[in-house]
């Protein structure tokens, strides 16, 4: 999880979310958690799909994906780190009230930025208070509009 804190690129190129100066930012707007390398900036994913097959518009559903984007790039987006948060069913796509699915999840998160959770590093054989921060929110266009609300 401490990728993002110790590899090197080249200057001006961008191969992480960590090389973007939206990142660099928010190091610099809250410095106390960006001096612990194992707080965990995540990505908040959501994209509708069909259930029962692409012209079948008569139920929609949304899953609502994390990914952690402290990982080297192969990594962030793969398969084994998207946890599935949850899946918003219902006749149609919920437009306006995605924040209302939304809110018990970035209360939990406003919560644990405050608070932490307490975690083992087995590398240095110790506990510490570990923090996550939402970064990005990573949609299409449609989900986007949704999002933003």
């Amino acid at each position: 999880m401490m990728w993002h804190a110790t590899h090197q690129t080249d200057e001006g190129s961008m191969c992480h979310p960590s090389n973007v100066e939206m990142w660099n930012h928010f190091d610099r707007m809250y410095p106390d958690f960006a001096e612990e390398p194992r707080n965990v900036q995540l990505g908040l994913c959501t994209n509708s799909f069909a259930p029962h097959g692409q012209y079948d518009h008569t139920y929609s559903c949304w899953s609502v994906i994390i990914t952690p984007c402290n990982l080297p790039p192969d990594m962030s987006m793969s398969f084994e780190y998207m946890f599935l948060k949850m899946v918003i069913l219902g006749p149609s796509n919920p437009k306006r009230l995605i924040d209302v699915y939304l809110e018990p999840l970035i209360k939990m998160l406003v919560q644990l930025w405050h608070v932490g959770v307490r975690k083992y590093d087995h590398t240095t054989d110790r506990a510490f208070m570990m923090r996550p921060a939402l970064m990005w929110i990573v949609n299409d266009l449609p989900a986007y509009e949704m999002a933003s609300g």
